[in-house]
């Protein structure tokens, strides 16, 4: 443990995405480094559309391994990318030192997302084949994720063909799996009894997202296909102060938090928007509200 150690009432890890430009980097790298100092169990860094992004996620996956003491893991997406392509970005990965991966479809390219919506190309679930065959070939051994969509892939809205995905993932060597954000703790804890159910034994992890604005509600709400709270959403645009919508932001994540672990979450996983005040707030108001502190 660090002196910024926080602690939680479950284990919590952080996704946090490269910079958008070189001269961003050094702030990105100081995110990650105070993230890391709260003890999480990984930080996963985004990897963009295509393989956009892979230069600057690597750069931040080697700060992350180099200079602090948190697991790396690394995204890794299969949409508009070949078999070959695929196999080559997992070598460079695995060059690198990395060994904990998130296999994803993924987005297209902007400008690409007609062609790709209609050619499927590799699937996660093939894409986490290869990640577990390429590091059987070198002999090295690793650890691979996968998404969860609690109320059905945007593309399907239907939970029963995300179960029958993660017995697939699972079946293919996934150990783990991360659920896209959750802004109703009934529909995760539906979501995981139904998994169980059906014979999916790996931890299902919840997302949790704190929004300070409704313009970035409806936005993360459109790329999902969740359905924006109602009563969030009012709250955020009736308030035009910016420290207030962030203090909102923190407290709506910290009720979606405590009702995740009162649902049986293993542990939770903050998508910090590369704001590392933000998500730290959040668990610092959930661990004092499990220490039986007012907040």
């Amino acid at each position: 443990m660090t002196s910024d150690t926080i602690v939680a009432p479950v284990p919590f890890s952080f996704e946090l995405y490269p910079a958008r430009s070189p001269e961003r980097i050094g702030e990105v790298e100081q995110a990650a480094t105070a993230l890391a100092a709260s003890d999480p169990q990984f930080i996963s860094v985004t990897y963009g559309a295509g393989g956009s992004t892979t230069d600057r996620s690597l750069g931040l996956l080697r700060h992350l391994r180099d200079r602090t003491a948190s697991e790396p893991v690394a995204h890794l997406t299969s949409v508009g990318a070949t078999h070959d392509v695929l196999e080559s970005r997992i070598d460079e990965f695995l060059d690198a030192g990395l060994r904990r991966f998130l296999a994803l479809r993924g987005d297209p390219p902007r400008g690409n997302e007609a062609s790709c919506a209609d050619d499927e190309g590799v699937t996660s679930v093939e894409l986490a084949r290869l990640i577990r065959s390429v590091a059987d070939r070198r002999g090295v051994v690793v650890d691979i994720a996968a998404a969860a969509y609690p109320n059905g892939h945007p593309r399907t809205g239907d939970p029963r063909d995300d179960i029958s995905a993660l017995l697939a993932k699972q079946a293919a060597g996934v150990t783990l799996a991360l659920t896209q954000v959750v802004f109703d703790a009934d529909d995760y804890a539906r979501f995981l009894d139904q998994a169980r159910s059906a014979g999916v034994e790996i931890p299902i992890v919840p997302g949790i997202m704190p929004i300070a604005s409704p313009e970035r509600l409806d936005r993360i709400c459109g790329l999902t296909g969740e359905t924006a709270p109602a009563d969030q959403r009012a709250e955020l645009a009736a308030e035009p102060d910016p420290g207030r919508r962030r203090a909102i932001a923190v407290r709506r994540a910290a009720d979606i938090a405590e009702g995740l672990v009162a649902a049986g979450a293993p542990s939770l996983h903050l998508y910090a928007f590369n704001r590392h005040e933000t998500v730290l707030d959040v668990l610092r108001a959930l661990a004092r509200r499990a220490a039986g502190v007012a907040v």
